[in-house]
């Protein structure tokens, strides 16, 4: 098995150091199709053998399901990767029968809970690390808070707790050294500038608001974040996979001026030779405030076929066209200046 080296970057002001490329742990708990146990948990183990040294998982991804298989595997492991999970949302048991699923397809008996409160908070940490099994979460990030889940109306009370309690409960276990860095994983950045409101955070996990294809998160959220120190680590690469050949945009079926957008930053990447997902991967690690970048594999085979992008050399040239197309947002960092 061929060991990578992979860059590490420091993620905010902490002693973590996160691999560039990391394990995203959604897919693999099953969501849209199943994924066998043994599958998932094969491909943990393959990520820490070719040296990716950041997982992810959260409660959320298949009601407790990811939680457990990226225990199992992390438990064996001779060397313990830095492990992020997520607050937010407490699992309550539920007969099978009357449980939401949502896109889940295999997932453990229980309904969610929203809960951002200080109690909320020291609770869901505790169930993590039980069905973890494990005795430490390195990063702790509040899940889906904002106006994207929850509605403008319906996140107000949700805030409410964060701001009133919850907060002070992250800081409360950073300060103390029980978790490393703390942080939101959401897929809106608006709701991070508030954020910022509350305090001081180490590190955001955003999905899909800084790729290849969308750069909306540019400013103010990411030149804050270097300003503040925070780190980001950029989820959903690919989009929900319209980067990869998929149809999906956003988790749902990609408009048609998204689609052109793809086929024209496409026909750049083959003026290069590069594949098209090659570029999606790599992308954000052009901007300095991106630590790493979590793509969701659901099998050691979708593991390889992701190094293989990581491992694609890009010219510089192919950025400076995107950005001469107008295919990359003004202000984009690319090597050698600004798009």
């Amino acid at each position: 098995m061929t060991t990578h080296t992979f860059e590490k970057r420091r993620i905010g002001e902490t002693e973590l150091e996160v691999t560039t490329l990391g394990l995203g742990c959604a897919s693999l708990a099953g969501i849209f199709t199943g994924v066998p146990a043994e599958q998932a948990r094969a491909t943990v183990r393959h990520a820490l053998d070719v040296g990716i040294n950041y997982v992810d998982t959260a409660p959320q991804y298949g009601l407790g399901r990811s939680e457990h298989l990226v225990g199992d595997a992390l438990r064996e492991a001779p060397v313990r990767p830095i492990l992020s999970s997520k607050v937010g949302r407490l699992l309550r048991p539920v007969d099978p029968a009357r449980q939401d699923k949502g896109n889940w397809i295999d997932p453990l008996p229980f309904d969610q809970q929203y809960d951002y409160s200080y109690d909320g908070v020291m609770r869901s940490f505790e169930d993590s690390r039980q069905r973890l099994g494990l005795e430490k979460i390195d990063i702790l990030y509040v899940h889906d808070i904002g106006a994207g889940t929850h509605g403008v109306e319906g996140n107000k009370p949700l805030w409410a707790q964060l701001a009133g309690g919850g907060y002070r409960a992250l800081r409360e276990l950073r300060d103390g050294g029980v978790v490393k860095a703390i942080g939101l994983g959401v897929n809106e950045w608006q709701v991070l500038m508030d954020a910022f409101a509350l305090g001081d955070w180490d590190v955001f996990l955003l999905a899909g608001r800084y790729t290849l294809l969308e750069q909306t998160s540019l400013t103010p959220f990411m030149t804050t974040c270097i300003e503040r120190k925070a780190s980001v680590v950029v989820g959903g690469p690919f989009n929900s996979g319209i980067l990869v050949g998929g149809d999906k945009f956003n988790y749902a079926k990609a408009p048609d001026e998204i689609v052109a957008k793809v086929r024209a930053i496409e026909a750049v990447c083959r003026e290069f030779g590069v594949p098209l997902p090659a570029a999606a991967l790599q992308f954000p690690l052009t901007h300095p405030a991106v630590c790493n970048v979590l793509p969701g594999p659901r099998s050691p085979e979708e593991l390889d076929g992701i190094l293989a992008w990581w491992d694609a050399k890009i010219p510089d040239e192919l950025w400076t066209t995107l950005a001469a197309k107008g295919l990359l947002a003004e202000g984009t960092p690319i090597p050698g200046g600004t798009a």
